[in-house]
């Protein structure tokens, strides 16, 4: 069924799935917390009273913060009661962070405590913003208001019903090319987007959520698709621990990125000495039966073709997706140098390390050879650079080109 606000999505679901698990995530080391579908509706709608007793309903609100049940409370409490979220990337430099909150005409901001430089100068350089309210925060003060006391002191139902074309949520690009850009999306933009698509996923199907909780794909398919089906959303809380999270969660299903699929498969075939079963078993479980990509490779950016000598147009992005495709290569980048086609190349250490490979930009120039063989003279790459460090990367993890 196509649903055109965020909260006829959550409503509908609370109605359904009642009692059932709607979040789970880790409230130790191997223990795990859970809050039902009720439970999510109930709270959310505390947040939006709060919101609107502050005397901001209608206002831009920001929340950034790691992937977790108060972040999940306080977009869909802060979207459910007329006000427009502003999700922000929790790795953003402190100074970029309140560029974009000033951008956006941000004037309430919430805030997980791992980003309390930004509440350190939030005040200085967003004058505009008048309420900080802090996630872990006990209690209340001068300086800061407290979530949890927030949701206590506003318990009831929140009955607003907001209007599907009216601004739901504004979301900044990753830059990849230039400076973020903030899209204006509206509950129809959002809410539609998640359910109009029957992906023959089953209800109350567990997910694994383990990309950052600002970017697009993981807010409409984690979240709202997820809520939607009644799926039991689990929060992976870091990308270093998530072997050792999908084994404690179990899940049938995670959404990722190219890129998270290319590194795990390159690390799988570390195990291809292995029957494939046992590795699947070994690292998903039995009961894992999806993963579900978002992005595809394209042809490339119109602004990034390179122009050659003899007007030759050629895609960078689809050299990198070929050279890519070595075992040796962590991350590449083509771009044009001085004339001619330049790769460079951030090499995959362990993989060398484990191959015995000592001179990597002899073995690198081999590749590139090989690759030349065979491509059109236009498409050769005739330059390469080795980096010892990873590229500078965007929020959702692309190299930045410029």
């Amino acid at each position: 069924m196509t649903l055109s606000t965020i909260r006829e999505i959550l409503v509908q679901s609370a109605e359904q799935f009642g009692q059932g698990d709607a979040v789970r995530y880790k409230a130790g080391k191997d223990q795990i917390e859970t809050k039902s579908y009720v439970q999510l509706k109930q709270d959310s709608e505390s947040f939006s009273l709060a919101l609107m007793d502050l005397g901001e309903q209608g206002a831009h609100v920001a929340v950034t913060g790691m992937t977790s049940y108060p972040w999940l409370v306080t977009y869909l409490g802060t979207v459910n009661c007329g006000c427009v979220a502003v999700p922000l990337d929790v790795s953003l430099p402190a100074e970029e962070m309140c560029e974009l909150i000033s951008r956006a005409d941000v004037t309430t901001v919430v805030l997980d405590e791992i980003r309390m430089d930004v509440a350190a100068i939030l005040r200085q350089r967003c004058p505009e913003v008048k309420h900080l309210i802090m996630m872990k925060k006990e209690e209340s003060d001068t300086e800061a208001l407290s979530f949890t006391q927030l949701l206590a002191e506003h318990q009831g139902s929140c009955t607003y019903q907001p209007d599907p074309d009216s601004l739901c949520t504004i979301m900044f690009t990753s830059g990849t090319t230039g400076k973020s850009k903030g899209v204006m999306l509206t509950h129809r933009n959002m809410a539609e987007n998640a359910t109009c698509l029957d992906m023959k996923i089953p209800a109350r199907t567990v997910i694994l959520s383990v990309l950052p909780i600002h970017h697009a794909y993981c807010l409409s398919m984690d979240i709202l698709k997820g809520l939607s089906l009644g799926s039991i959303i689990c929060i992976n809380d870091s990308l270093i621990r998530m072997a050792k999270n999908i084994q404690l969660f179990k899940p049938e299903m995670i959404l990722m990125v190219p890129l998270m699929i290319e590194t795990l498969a390159k690390k799988l075939e570390d195990a291809a000495a292995l029957p494939p079963q046992l590795v699947k078993q070994q690292v998903f479980g039995e009961q894992f039966h999806t993963i579900c990509s978002g992005g595809a490779y394209l042809t490339g950016r119109k602004k990034n073709l390179i122009i050659t000598k003899n007007g030759e147009n050629v895609s960078p992005e689809e050299l990198e997706n070929k050279l890519g495709e070595d075992r040796l290569v962590q991350e590449i980048l083509v771009r044009e140098n001085e004339g001619v086609i330049e790769a460079e190349i951030f090499p995959d250490l362990e993989y060398a390390a484990k191959k015995g490979i000592e001179d990597l930009q002899a073995a690198l120039q081999e590749r590139i050879n090989a690759y030349n063989r065979t491509a059109p003279a236009h498409k050769r790459v005739y330059r390469l650079k080795v980096r010892n460090t990873e590229f500078e990367k965007t929020p959702s993890k692309k190299i930045k080109r410029y």
